[in-house]
């Protein structure tokens, strides 16, 4: 089964960026996919902090990582940048340990105005990462998403298609890497 590691970088479960994580960990996981959630606000934040690599739970975090054939990366915006939570995490993942995946980004800020803190504050970072394949991702207006009554999300129409769309993309790219994949088993079976 392929798997998917979602770092989420809110260090608040409250966050409406967990309506993007839901939406998104619901959609894959109906289309079959594994998905592995490592949110910053459930890490330890001293581990954290002090990038204790001895701690279980960073531990499981970045074996989830490893094992992963692609990252979903969600973070709030904060001060024109992803959240500090969501550097301490990628801080502790190995020099070359987005190399060989796809990486999916999912932001969300207060304004628009906010949209290319993907391209100039992340995309280097996953880069340095060893990630090559960023696909495009989904920059939401935190307008968009309205918690609801009973604790959840409600997402307008127009974020949940384009969600659709860049998930799709995420799915066809795994699609193709397992393509590529089995065919050079096979030559070297050969």
């Amino acid at each position: 089964m392929t798997k998917i590691a979602l770092i989420a970088g809110s260090p608040a479960n409250g966050s409406r960026l967990f309506g993007l994580v839901q939406y998104a960990t619901d959609h894959l996981a109906l289309s079959g996919f594994d998905i592995d959630l490592i949110s910053a606000a459930d890490l330890p934040a001293e581990d954290l902090l002090r990038a204790d690599f001895n701690s279980t739970a960073i531990r499981k975090a970045l074996a989830s990582v490893e094992q992963a054939d692609a990252v979903i990366i969600a973070s709030p915006v904060f001060k024109a940048s992803y959240s500090g939570a969501l550097k301490t995490i990628l801080d502790l993942v190995p020099q070359k340990g987005f190399q060989g995946k796809v990486v999916l980004p999912l932001f969300i800020g207060g304004t628009i105005a906010h949209l290319l803190a993907v391209d100039y504050a992340l995309k280097p970072v996953v880069a340095a990462l060893g990630g090559t394949n960023i696909l495009g991702g989904v920059f939401a207006v935190d307008g968009w998403i309205s918690r609801t009554e009973h604790g959840g999300f409600e997402l307008t129409e127009p974020l949940k298609e384009r969600l659709d769309a860049s998930l799709s993309e995420l799915i066809l790219e795994l699609e193709h890497y397992a393509a590529v994949s089995a065919r050079n088993k096979q030559e070297q079976a050969v």
